[in-house]
This record gives structure tokens, C-alpha cells and sequence, in this order.
């Protein structure tokens, strides 16, 4: 009887009585085709436009055998890299080195198989599996759906990197901190740690000499210090009018001041408000107060503010000194300030003060 050749490696069988005297010599080309299986190293060329096709050879090495295949050249299209279907069970490490922003896949002749991206020039490690070439997914965290740390994750001094919109998660799935990525950032946040004495720091830090450090709430919710606060400066908004208006608003959500540079030329309405999608009322809590400040030129003829309003109502004010102003201030400048405390569902109290500065 003839000898045979396996499936997957091609080794020559040989049966009982057979290929006298060598014996030695077959017997070494298939322990070396083993090798070749087993710790197998090969670059293959890959045409440009057709890519290739591993041989496998009966009885002798070939690249199809090789543990590890590195795939090299310049393609100029999409590229298979094909197997013959008499092999149905390998397994392969398949690095893309190949130049060129073209896919390249690895399959059996006739199935589908496993694709590099254009982009991706990395190492796969890929098996037969009776009938295609599938992708063992190994070393990629992404496949296993619920990764557990058996011990402390250490870095190494290397970089996490999230994806744009990725997140940190709860064990309900729920995000606790979620990161939006900006094009081409250079300014970022230091989070530092400290001994016994000294507070923990959260610093805008980067390339830019002074930037700024945003805290946004959501819509016309606000930002909470739990407990008391230290201030070593602050600005606060300032909106600067060029041209009087006898019915002023002030929007507590986007200013705290309004000051108007074009002298009066009537007396005054004033009407504090949210902001022009949201009345005060909706953007405060009962027993919290705002307070805002409008500042009045006035010329030769001096005008005063009238009427107070809360979220279009006309309001009576608690006045400093007891009694509402009856006139403004000649060639000065007038300062209102108005503190809006809300006792109950659309209710406030409202102390105002009128100030000059000449």
C-alpha cells in the first residue's frame, strides 16, 4: 500500500512494510514539518493585486505550515490571503506588515474568513475551524463582555485611553463619569492626591498660560459646595448696555450685573426673571435667595426705578431705609440691588437698596 498524507500538515503516512530504507529520512521531513507547525517563522510576499495562496506541500515544508506568518509588500487593492480547502484544522499568528490602505483577508478557498482593516497592521491570532479561518479574539479586551480583575490593575506607567463618549461604569451599567473627547486638546485636568494636612487638588493644567476651569451644570441646575467655601478671587458677569431701556430685565441664570453706559430718560421697570425660558420661580428652591444689581446713569434730569417685578408680577420690595426711592440722581451713576428670597412656591421676598456713586 502507497503511504498517505495527513489533512492539515500533508505528513507522509507510510504503512508496514513500505519505503525500505527510508524510513529515517521521511521520518526527519515530518518531524521538521512539525517543527515548522509548532515554531514556524516565515515572511510571505503578497502579490498587489491578488494577494496569495500558502502552499501545502505533501512531505516537504511549506509556508502554509508555518506557526507565524508575516504578511509583507505593497498592495493596491483588497488582498486575500487563501488556503486550500483540504485544510481543515490549523492555527495561525498572522501579522499585517503590508503597505498600502487596503484590506487584506485570510480564509479558506471559497469561505469567508477573517479581514485586516486598511488601517489595521497589527497580529491576529487565528484558527481553522473545520470549515473557515475564524479570529480567537486573544488579547482583546473588548471581546471578553464582562472582564474581571483578579488582582490591582497597574498600568506600568503606560496611558488608559477611552474612547470619545466612553465611560466608567457602576455594576448596573450606569455611568459615573462619562469622557468627551476634544479635537486636538492640549488642556486637561490634574487630579492630585496628598498627605496628612493638605486638601486633595482637581487643577486645570496644559499647554495654554491661563485657562480657565468650566463646572457646567445641566440646563439651570447649579453648581453645590456641600459645606463652606473659600473664594481667593472672583469675577462675576457683567452685562453692559449701550442704550437705556424703561423696562430692564435681569436674567439671574447668565448675569449677576447690568450696567447701562446711555443715560435714562424715563423712570424704570425692573423684572427679575431665570432667564427667557425660565422663570425665577422654576430656577430657585424654597429658602434659597439670588441677588443682582443694576446700575443706572443718570444725566442733568435724574429718573429712579418704579416698579419691581418677579417673573412679570409686579412685587413690593422691602426698601433699605424704609421707604422706596422718589427720584434718582443727577449726573451719577445709580446702583439698584435686589435680593430675591423664595419662601414658598412662587413667593418671594425681595430687598432692594438704591446706592449713588458720582
Amino acid at each position: 500500500m502507497a503511504s498517505s498524507y495527513s489533512t492539515d500538515l500533508k505528513l507522509e503516512l507510510m504503512v508496514t512494510g513500505e519505503k525500505a530504507g527510508l524510513w529515517g529520512d521521511i521520518t526527519n521531513t515530518n518531524l521538521v514539518i512539525v517543527q515548522q507547525a509548532i515554531a514556524g517563522f516565515e515572511q510571505v510576499a503578497l502579490n498587489a493585486t491578488t494577494g496569495a495562496t500558502l502552499a501545502f506541500t505533501n512531505a516537504a515544508t511549506s509556508n502554509g505550515k508555518n506557526a507565524v506568518i508575516e504578511l509583507t509588500g505593497t498592495i493596491t487593492g483588497n488582498v486575500d490571503v487563501t488556503i486550500p480547502s483540504s485544510v481543515t484544522n490549523k492555527v495561525y499568528i498572522v501579522k499585517n506588515s503590508t503597505s498600502g490602505s487596503f484590506t487584506v483577508t485570510v480564509k479558506v478557498s471559497g469561505q469567508t474568513g477573517v479581514t485586516f482593516s486598511a488601517t489595521d497592521k497589527g497580529a491576529k491570532v487565528l484558527y481553522i475551524n473545520g470549515t473557515d479561518v475564524a479570529d480567537s479574539n486573544v488579547g482583546k479586551l473588548s471581546n471578553d463582555y464582562a472582564p474581571t480583575l483578579s488582582a490591582v490593575l497597574d498600568t506600568n506607567g503606560n496611558d488608559i485611553v477611552v474612547d470619545d463618549a466612553g465611560a466608567i461604569e457602576d455594576d448596573s451599567n450606569n455611568p459615573y463619569l462619562r469622557f468627551q473627547k476634544t479635537a486636538s486638546a492640549v488642556n486637561y485636568f490634574d487630579v492630585t492626591n496628598q498627605a496628612t494636612g493638605s486638601a486633595p487638588e482637581v487643577a486645570a493644567v496644559g499647554s495654554d498660560t491661563n485657562i480657565d476651569f468650566n463646572l457646567t451644570p445641566k440646563g439651570i441646575g447649579r453648581v453645590t459646595l456641600n459645606g463652606n467655601g473659600k473664594i481667593q478671587g472672583l469675577a462675576e458677569k457683567v452685562t453692559v448696555s449701550g442704550s437705556f431701556d424703561s423696562d430692564v430685565v435681569i436674567d439671574t441664570n447668565t448675569q449677576g450685573v447690568i450696567l447701562s453706559t446711555a443715560a435714562a430718560t424715563a423712570n424704570f421697570t425692573v423684572n427679575l426673571r431665570g432667564d427667557g425660558s425660565n422663570s425665577l420661580d422654576a430656577s430657585m428652591d424654597t429658602g434659597e435667595s439670588v441677588t443682582v444689581a443694576y446700575i443706572s446713569k443718570q444725566g442733568a434730569t435724574a429718573y429712579y426705578n418704579t416698579t419691581v417685578q418677579v417673573d412679570g408680577s409686579t412685587v413690593t420690595p422691602v426698601w433699605q431705609g424704609g421707604s422706596a426711592p422718589a427720584a434718582g440722581n443727577t449726573t451719577s451713576n445709580d446702583v439698584y440691588t435686589f435680593t430675591a428670597i423664595k419662601t414658598a412656591s412662587s413667593t418671594f421676598t425681595v430687598l432692594a437698596a438704591q446706592t449713588q456713586f458720582a
